[in-house]
């Protein structure tokens, strides 16, 4: 809901708490809970009143940008791999549990999964942004990345059998199930609906999409299994995307990241 002037217009959020089966109250109750966390700032009062973002929030939302065009690309073609594997291993002692643990969330977060204790693989290139999380933890100096062409684990070396066995692939599959299901009813219902519950559905969908990729390391296509539900899902989103598009919805930020992605996705 945070449109590009880092703003939320707390009307448009009250409206599409409603359709969304959220009380006046429960939206109440959150809002103050975010301004406390120091997430925005809160301007005037009720539905007149606006919401500021602050600056650790923008921060927080650009990764997202970036992960979402990254999916579609790869999803065109547009991103090959190249047949390297990038390693990542860190040694924090039991004393600075806390980093020990952030360390380990940031490489999952960023596609990584586990071999063994302490080291983490991935298809992608992300020394620099793990190199950057390690950095601000203080735990630079204990951590190791290095790349290789011939990663064997547990005798297995055929690199789709090794994708299938370092990540949950079925687990992920399913949540592309829901999100395609979802994407599917949502642009039969984008087709009649009001300008509120347009709003509704692209929140609404956004979310699902989330929930679908947040877990997803977004494989190469020569690691997985052909016909891959999540280009499939993520396609279905990009024809509602391209409903929306042609409606007149508020200037909000997150709109504008998936109706760019979308348009790369033909050259418009």
């Amino acid at each position: 809901m945070i449109r590009e002037d880092a703003t939320i217009d707390a009307g448009e959020l009250y409206d599409v708490a409603a359709v969304l089966g959220m009380s006046d109250q429960q939206v109440r109750l959150c809002i103050k809970r975010l301004v406390a966390e120091g997430r925005f700032t809160h301007e005037g009062r009720g539905r007149r009143a606006t919401l500021h973002a602050t600056a650790e929030t923008r921060a927080a939302l650009e990764p997202g940008s970036e992960f979402l065009r990254f999916a579609y690309a790869q999803d065109r073609g547009q991103v090959g791999w190249d047949g390297v594997w990038h390693l990542a291993a860190f040694a924090v002692p039991e004393s600075d549990r806390q980093a020990r643990d952030a360390i380990r969330e940031a490489l999952v977060y960023h596609g990584g999964a586990p071999i063994q204790g302490g080291l983490y693989v991935t298809p992608h290139p992300w020394e620099d942004r793990i190199t950057r999380v390690a950095t601000t933890l203080g735990i630079g100096d204990r951590l190791t990345t290095l790349t290789t062409t011939d990663l064997s684990f547990g005798g297995i070396t055929d690199a789709p059998e090794l994708a299938a066995r370092l990540w949950p692939l079925d687990r992920i599959a399913a949540g592309h199930e829901r999100l395609l299901s979802f994407a599917e009813q949502t642009l039969t219902a984008l087709r009649t609906a009001t300008p509120t519950e347009q709003l509704t559905l692209a929140v609404a969908l956004a979310v699902e999409f989330d929930l679908a990729v947040d877990p997803d390391p977004l494989l190469p296509p020569e690691l997985l299994p052909p016909n891959w539900i999540g280009a499939r899902a993520r396609a279905a989103v990009a024809d509602c995307w391209r409903e929306l598009d042609a409606a007149p919805l508020p200037p909000i930020r997150l709109f504008r990241w998936y109706t760019e992605a979308v348009a790369e996705i033909t050259g418009a």
